[in-house]
């Protein structure tokens, strides 16, 4: 003992510790049997809590009294922060193109005393423009301190905020303004254009509050002239409040906070109505997950906060008194692509410590790590992959994988610079939105040394459903319930899972909690199809999803009841599963799908991956006119057709789940082309009616 060497302490004991921290882990009862009521299933409830967590802060029931009380409490700490933009230029490409970029500077702070401030006039100058306090005002803007500030602005008046998608397209923009009635919009410069477009379809709207960007005033004359609205600017409005104030008129936990459009997968979104109480009691219960959260954290701000896991994310940070610095997903970092070349990117000049992610955005991460460390090649290549390598042995539990002093050497050499990406000082990133393919958590986690915690929830549960804790190290799973929410399982037998079968049981993936909404606006059948409540006063959704419960009360998602295609031989293919296996091939930007129940095989539609499919046809020696030519070559479709048997064999499909046919396109698919999501979901019935021609012919 007394000639052993150092470096096997710095090694060994890491690894034994961990060894049993593992098997403790693995012991750990996460959730835990309930009795409930309402439809017979298998039911769980978070191991820490009895019932369901409303509150996390006493005297606090709605979101109007915790930004009050964070605003007292945490006066001089800085609350939101924006870059100032000090030029933007136009980049014209080799092909004629012209693209937009951005130098922006550092960010400039308001404190959580100076919000307050602000909130308070805004909410006095909405009334003196005109708005009556039992009409609704739409938020239809990019994430940024004016959309927080306008939201508080109406709690402080119990005004109803009806939050829409910035790239909504104008069909749903309608109906979501005409069905809520809403009497006053706030939106951004690009907003404004959109809504004067449409003025003549839209029948309430009688104010329109535009937030003050450069180039504003030529939409803001426009909508003067062609409309009959009162458009003032946001300061405006804060000073006609500032010289009027009117005294706040603070909701109840069951009054409508926010009705929020989803961003609508199929046909027209819906309107989901949240109360104060709902959304409370996911910030609530996150707040007894996330360890340590406080003012010295520093959160980054870039995903609609139109959508309820942003929205929520916020009031967390909000809640405990840390920063919120806004950005967007084109300026996120050096090498985004609305960033000027040798200027930086939100996350550098931020340095958060907390950011919420949605996968679609940190596989782009995980691709763009691994095409720099492929564009590098020679030494560096290989040395980042025995550096990663080394990581995965020991993240999956292998005492031969890089422990210790090791551990601590491979993030010096190699991760630092992969972390400096995001700031170098990312703590925990929570993940939302469709399930993380366990392939990116790893990546993510060793690259970055940040844990990722990944929730599962819906807009009608205001995001809340089940949450990893942050000790939880396997992937492909979503953690169990939140200790807001109960999670149910109950049987579909028409798709074969139920709660009986073995080893764990499936079924359905049913909600029930404080975090339930109260249903669709104006949509009392859909409302009555989805929402139930039980005997004991219980409200449940029906989610359509299909879940696993594993023995220690974790929840997997395995399927979707609306992704189930039954092929001509009875053979049922998972599309979204199907997707998510593939979607880790190299060549595949997006990918869809497509099942037809008249044939015996799938087919599908694949973005192409620019840079990879460019570098392979360079190496072969292909030539082409455009990436469109290089997209129609059958050379480039066998390709990717290998490219897409190997990732399936990978991940152990079934035959038939492979495609078999596909059709390469070489454009993205993005929400301003309507054919996905603001949360990149694909808009599946939208796409095949798109690539109708394409699909048949396939089939042919």
């Amino acid at each position: 003992m007394r000639n052993m060497n150092p470096y096997f302490f710095g090694f060994i004991l890491p690894f034994i510790a961990s060894l049993l921290l593992t098997k403790r882990k693995s012991e750990k009862k996460r959730g835990v049997p309930v009795d409930v009521g309402g439809e017979p299933g298998c039911a769980v409830r978070n191991h820490r809590f009895e019932k369901p967590v409303e509150t996390h802060w006493e005297r606090v029931s709605t979101l109007a009294e915790l930004f009050e009380q964070s605003c007292e409490q945490f006066a001089y700490m800085p609350l939101y922060g924006t870059r100032k933009l000090i030029a933007r230029e136009w980049e014209v490409a080799p092909d004629g193109r012209s693209f937009e970029k951005l130098h922006l500077g550092n960010y400039e702070w308001k404190s959580y005393a100076d919000a307050f401030k602000t909130v308070c006039n805004f909410s006095s100058g909405l009334l003196r423009v005109g708005h009556l306090k039992d009409e609704r005002v739409a938020i239809f803007a990019d994430t940024r301190a004016e959309w927080q500030i306008a939201l508080h602005a109406c709690f402080r008046q119990n005004i109803a905020v009806v939050t829409i998608y910035a790239s909504l397209g104008e069909g749903a923009l309608c109906h979501s303004l005409n069905e809520t009635e809403a009497t006053t919009v706030v939106c951004g410069r690009k907003e404004l254009k959109k809504l004067v477009d449409i003025s003549g379809q839209l029948d309430t709207v009688k104010h329109v509050i535009y937030i003050n960007e450069e180039g504003v005033s030529t939409e803001v004359s426009l909508a003067e002239k062609c409309t009959s609205w009162t458009v003032k600017s946001f300061e405006e409005v804060e000073s006609l409040g500032l010289e009027r104030p009117v005294e706040a008129n603070l909701p109840l936990p069951s009054d409508t906070a926010v009705i929020m459009y989803t961003s609508g997968s199929t046909g027209m979104p819906k309107g989901v109505m949240m109360s104060h109480r709902n959304v409370l009691a996911v910030v609530s219960a996150v707040m007894t997950i996330v360890p340590d959260l406080g003012k010295k954290d520093v959160y980054l701000a870039y995903l609609p906060l139109a959508h309820i896991l942003e929205l929520a994310a916020e009031s967390i940070i909000t809640g405990v008194g840390a920063s919120i610095g806004y950005g967007s997903p084109l300026t996120l970092t050096d090498a985004s692509n609305k960033i000027k070349k040798g200027t930086q990117g939100d996350a550098s000049v931020l340095k958060p410590t907390l950011m919420t992610a949605v996968p679609a955005i940190l596989d782009r991460v995980r691709d763009g790590v691994r095409k720099n460390v492929d564009a590098k090649g020679g030494s560096a290549k290989k040395l980042f992959d025995i550096a990663y390598n080394r990581r995965l042995a020991a993240v999956n539990g292998s005492w031969l994988g890089a422990w210790g002093l090791e551990k601590l050497l491979w993030d010096m050499l190699v991760f630092r610079k992969v972390r400096a990406i995001l700031g170098g000082r990312i703590r925990f990133i929570l993940a939302g939105g469709a399930p993380l393919s366990g392939d990116t958590q790893r990546f993510i986690n060793i690259c970055l040394g940040a844990p990722i915690s990944q929730g599962y929830g819906l807009t009608e549960t205001c995001a809340g459903g089940t949450f990893s804790e942050y000790d939880e190290t396997s992937v492909g799973r979503v953690g169990p319930p939140l200790p807001c929410s109960y999670i149910k399982l109950i049987d579909w037998a028409e798709g074969g899972y139920l709660t009986t079968d073995s080893p764990m049981p499936r079924g359905e993936i049913v909600i029930g909690g404080p975090n339930v909404t109260k249903g669709y606006f104006k949509n009392e059948a859909k409302t009555n199809e989805v929402y139930k409540d039980d005997e004991r006063g219980m409200r449940w959704f029906y989610s359509g999803d299909i879940g696993r419960l594993h023995p220690d009360g974790c929840i997997e998602i395995i399927d979707r009841k609306k992704d189930i295609v039954k092929l001509q031989h009875g053979e049922y293919v998972s599309l979204g599963k199907v997707e998510a296996a593939l979607s880790v091939c190299p060549y595949v930007d997006q990918i869809m799908i497509h099942a037809d129940p008249f044939h015996s095989y799938c087919v599908a539609l694949v973005v192409a991956a620019h840079s990879e499919l460019k570098n392979w046809a360079s190496k072969q020696g292909i030539t082409y006119s455009d990436f469109a030519d290089l997209c129609r070559k059958q050379e480039t479709v066998k390709e990717v057709l290998q490219s897409l048997a190997k990732a399936a064999k990978q991940a152990r499909l079934e035959k038939f789940e492979i495609p078999a046919k596909i059709k390469l396109i070489p454009e993205s698919w993005t929400p301003e082309s309507g054919l996905v999501t603001a949360a990149l979901k694909l808009k599946r019935e939208i796409i095949k009616k798109a690539y109708d021609k394409d699909l048949a012919q396939l089939y042919c």
